[in-house]
């Protein structure tokens, strides 16, 4: 639990809200956050699905304290101890249930990836359930990956740190957008039971050549033609690169959701209805690249264009090189400066680390203490590549050192 004595670290706007308040938590730092779209007329500071987020890490640790401005545009935030399920704690029968309000715009994945963070340095395993209307499986407009991408593109990611045992993310029922791009009706499930006292010390430095491809097709609501014209299309491309492509077809009914028109009380309509494809490369070492589209929640895209934008979308990401993708990049650098107190080093595209993402990453993480990054050119056929080095800081899990 941060110290109360502990002057908080101050931000402005709410970008990067979810990884700033993820590296609070970690490191047991308070932060303020001001500004928080202050200048909006019909959205004034927290949206809904940031303040859904503050609920979650409230249920997850034990002691936080979260104060938020009658206008909603300050936020101040003084972590607890990361306790996961454990009993009495929030969590019922060793179960955290979160529903997420109707209103929400954003995927699931934006809760599952800082979950994920939190979860192997929490006191006890984190088996959390989403639930409610504003649960999206799929990939979202505003950037959101689909959970069928945390599932097979970053969580396994986990293992090079050490962190493989007993972690799964179960899709209990799928969602697209709904209406006006809010809202789902999905339920998500993900189950983190490998905590550590450290991460081991990463060192990735060969990029390797792809040897697969796999990916998943989904459609809620909607004929499952969509999925074999997607699929049809993106293999056109991906199969006279790679011949091993694979990709699973998933077909599901549309979830329902209470009618509250007073013509006929007590009905259902139906919500998150649409179609989407995640595929996922891996390479001869291990490193995997991911890409992901889904259908508009106004329709008019037809299945075979979205086949081959993620196609087009996977290879773009294979040709900016290194050894991770911009996605999982975040989640690779926060588990290398958290590691043993040793140097980790780790082979990254130009492209990548350029982005404003990045960059804005590791200046959020030098806030919070964590050491600068150190850069030097890759070797030889590697001309767009470059080597970060990252100093460990050893923080660990200061809940399974005292239990």
């Amino acid at each position: 639990m941060s110290a109360p004595h502990q002057p908080p670290i101050r931000f402005t706007t709410q970008q990067a809200l979810a990884s700033r308040l993820t590296l609070a938590t970690l490191t047991g730092r308070p932060v303020r956050i001001s500004q928080i779209r202050p200048s909006s007329l019909s959205n004034t500071g927290l949206a809904p699905h940031e303040v859904s987020l503050l609920r979650l890490l409230e249920a997850v640790t034990n002691g936080s304290a979260i104060t938020i401005s009658y206008t909603g545009t300050e936020l101040e935030y003084r972590p607890g101890l990361i306790t996961g399920s454990a009993p009495g704690s929030g969590a019922s029968g060793g179960i955290i249930r979160h529903e997420v309000a109707a209103g929400c715009s954003r995927g699931v994945s934006y809760f599952l990836i800082p979950l994920c963070l939190l979860a192997p340095f929490s006191k006890s395993p984190m088996n959390v359930i989403f639930t409610g209307p504003g649960v999206v499986t799929s990939a979202t407009p505003a950037g959101d990956v689909s959970a069928d991408s945390v599932r097979t593109a970053i969580l396994p990611l986990y293992s090079k740190f050490g962190i493989s045992n007993n972690i799964e993310l179960r899709i209990l029922r799928r969602s697209n957008l709904g209406p006006q791009g809010k809202g789902g009706a999905g339920e998500v499930q993900l189950v983190f039971g490998h905590q550590v006292r450290l991460p081991k010390t990463l060192h990735l430095l060969n990029p390797g050549r792809i040897r697969r491809i796999r990916g998943v097709a989904y459609c809620t609501g909607v004929p499952a033609s969509n999925n074999a014209r997607m699929i049809e299309s993106a293999k056109g491309i991906l199969n006279s690169m790679i011949a091993d492509t694979y990709v699973f077809s998933d077909i599901s009914s549309a979830p329902y959701l209470p009618s509250h028109g007073k013509s006929a009380p007590g009905s259902r309509t139906k919500t998150g209805i649409g179609f989407g494809l995640s595929l996922v490369a891996e390479s001869s070492t291990g490193c995997l690249y991911s890409a992901d589209v889904v259908s508009p929640p106004v329709g008019g895209i037809p299945p075979e264009d979205l086949g081959q934008q993620c196609a087009q979308q996977l290879l773009e990401s294979i040709a900016m090189g290194g050894t991770v993708p911009l996605v999982a990049a975040p989640t690779i650098f926060t588990l290398m400066a958290l590691s043993s107190e040793d140097v980790g080093r780790i082979q990254v595209g130009k492209e990548v680390i350029s982005t404003e993402q990045i960059i804005a990453h590791g200046r959020d993480m030098k806030a919070f203490g964590f050491s600068g990054w150190g850069f030097r050119e890759s070797g030889p056929g590697y001309e767009n590549d470059v080597i970060v080095s990252i100093v460990g800081r050893g923080v660990g899990n200061v809940g399974r050192k005292i239990s």
